[in-house]
């Protein structure tokens, strides 16, 4: 008996724990059916939702991965470098280049060689030829979930020449060349980008398939991703007018290519997006000045289209000291910061209408910029910070008495031959009116020759590019650009003040290239 009721006191303890596990696995299957429900419902309402290219300009977290826009198609295998929501990503550019009209390499410079002819643009190169097809970064980048259908987002990226290893720093390159002739300056070229830690991008926000994206910090003006998205060479320094100069995705100086203290906007409305982003004065005498720009765009059966416009206080555009100048700084109590430079400051206003469309394997682009430059309602004194912690040493606020009118048009076509190979055209052209003052020996202060950089002027150029990516996150690339300006837009360039076999009103270059890209 004893026995026996041993064994019923077992059986009811297993009845119990059996009626336990029991209850316990219908509420996790209740939990799971809720869940369930929950993740149906969600997804019904995001199938709804048009797909964004991740190339588009819609697109908040590609907006500053240029390398997106010129992938062909998504890769079938998705092997990113990402641990819970975080990705590290990068490309690395170098290549070989030649230029009949070239300057020595800069390892400063994001742009570190005269791809455009310039005004330093003297003896041959050939060489190294680094940021050729892209510039190469390194960044890191997140997209966390913290509601439904809300996710935080964040960017940050750094711009660097392979060559060297030193953090793209535009503005430093000036200031390198500070006092120097022309016979003696190396390729310097001013840039948005000067030395910070992340300068191609800092910023983090908050976004939604259905609301939009809002982000805050430091990241690229809205026509800095319009000239990323419609430029046929995809804002290529070697091949690109509007990539190399970034005064046309900067409206009208390349310093404002990437803005700080920086809010933006952008929500896709059907196959219709809109787009804002400001930046906010810094505040006392600094280079800084507020900025505005507006987007509107859509895209219709391979058809993309945008309208910008962009208004610009206190946009600055640097150049090295001259000999004089370098003097006068020695006994100076002017502030110099990191370095001091030469600029011309200006208030710019800029509208840009940019369109492409792709039609079996062939995609046509075209775009058109107007920039009016003006005299800067809040001149700059000496001192005036700008980016990176360079200050200016001699602000020129008066150049543009008679605003200064820059026109640029661009157009091209992109041949896919196979599905892993590419073969582009361009063509690329500016001019400018004549905006110098008038005087005794010229009253109607016009003109049109080489005298004077407010002489009108043109710029012409054109490239090709074939682009093979042999094996997964490689590519190699060979192309060439011819560029060549004219009167005005040559005034002060070595090439038209009497080498031999030029002309005083023009200059030109060419520079074929070929090199090799890994992105990752």
């Amino acid at each position: 008996m004893a026995v026996f009721a041993f064994a019923a006191a077992g059986h009811a303890d297993e009845l119990s724990d059996i009626q336990a596990q029991a209850k316990q696995l219908r509420e996790q299957n209740q939990a799971m059916t809720k869940r369930l429900a929950d993740l149906e419902k969600r997804q019904q309402k995001l199938e709804k939702q048009p797909v964004v290219a991740s190339g588009n300009l819609g697109d908040a977290m590609a907006a500053d991965l240029p390398y997106k826009a010129a992938l062909k198609a998504p890769a079938p295998v998705d092997d990113g470098i990402c641990w819970h929501g975080v990705c590290v990503y990068g490309d690395i550019d170098m290549g070989l280049t030649y230029q009949n009209h070239g300057a020595p390499l800069n390892s400063l410079a994001g742009a570190p060689l005269n791809y455009l002819v310039s005004k330093n643009s003297n003896g041959s190169y050939f060489g190294v030829g680094p940021n050729a097809l892209s510039n190469s970064y390194i960044g890191l980048r997140g997209k966390q979930e913290i509601a439904d259908g809300l996710f935080a987002i964040f960017n940050l990226q750094a711009g660097f020449n392979p060559e060297s290893g030193n953090l793209s720093n535009g503005i430093g390159s000036v200031a390198q060349n500070n006092g120097l002739g022309l016979a003696a300056q190396n390729a310097f070229s001013d840039s948005s980008k000067a030395g910070q830690a992340f300068n191609n991008a800092a910023y983090a926000g908050l976004s939604s398939p259905i609301y939009g994206t809002l982000t805050f910090g430091r990241q690229s003006a809205l026509t800095s991703d319009a000239v990323v998205n419609y430029d046929p060479m995809a804002n290529s320094n070697a091949f690109s007018v509007i990539g190399f100069q970034g005064a046309t995705g900067g409206a009208g100086d390349t310093e404002n290519r990437i803005y700080d203290n920086s809010f933006e906007y952008r929500v896709n409305v059907g196959p219709v997006r809109f787009a804002v982003e400001t930046q906010l004065r810094n505040g006392g005498n600094s280079g800084t000045g507020n900025a505005f720009e507006g987007d509107v765009g859509f895209d219709y059966l391979g058809f993309s289209f945008d309208a910008l416009g962009s208004k610009v206080d206190d946009a600055v555009s640097a150049a090295p000291l001259s000999a004089a100048q370098v003097t006068s700084l020695q006994t100076s109590t002017v502030p110099v910061g990191l370095g001091a430079v030469a600029a011309t400051v200006s208030d710019n206003t800029s509208f840009m209408l940019v369109a492409k469309y792709t039609i079996g394997p062939v995609k046509l682009y075209g775009g058109y910029e107007r920039i009016d430059l003006a005299n800067p309602s809040n001149p700059l004194a000496p001192g005036a910070f700008i980016e990176g912690g360079y200050t200016v040493f001699a602000p020129n606020n008066t150049n543009f008495t008679t605003d200064r009118i820059l026109q640029v048009f661009w157009a091209g076509a992109k041949y896919a031959v196979r599905a892993d190979l590419d073969l582009t055209v361009a063509y690329y052209h500016e001019n400018q009116n004549s905006f110098i003052i008038g005087n005794g020996t010229n009253p109607t202060g016009t003109c049109s020759s080489a005298v004077s950089a407010g002489c009108s002027g043109t710029l012409d150029a054109v490239s090709f590019l074939a682009d093979y990516r042999f094996a997964r996150h490689f590519d190699a690339y060979a192309g060439i650009m011819w560029s060549q300006v004219q009167n005005g837009l040559a005034n002060g360039f070595a090439l038209a003040n009497g080498l031999p076999g030029t002309t005083g009103n023009k200059a030109s270059s060419i520079d074929p290239t070929v090199g090799l890209r890994y992105q990752f």
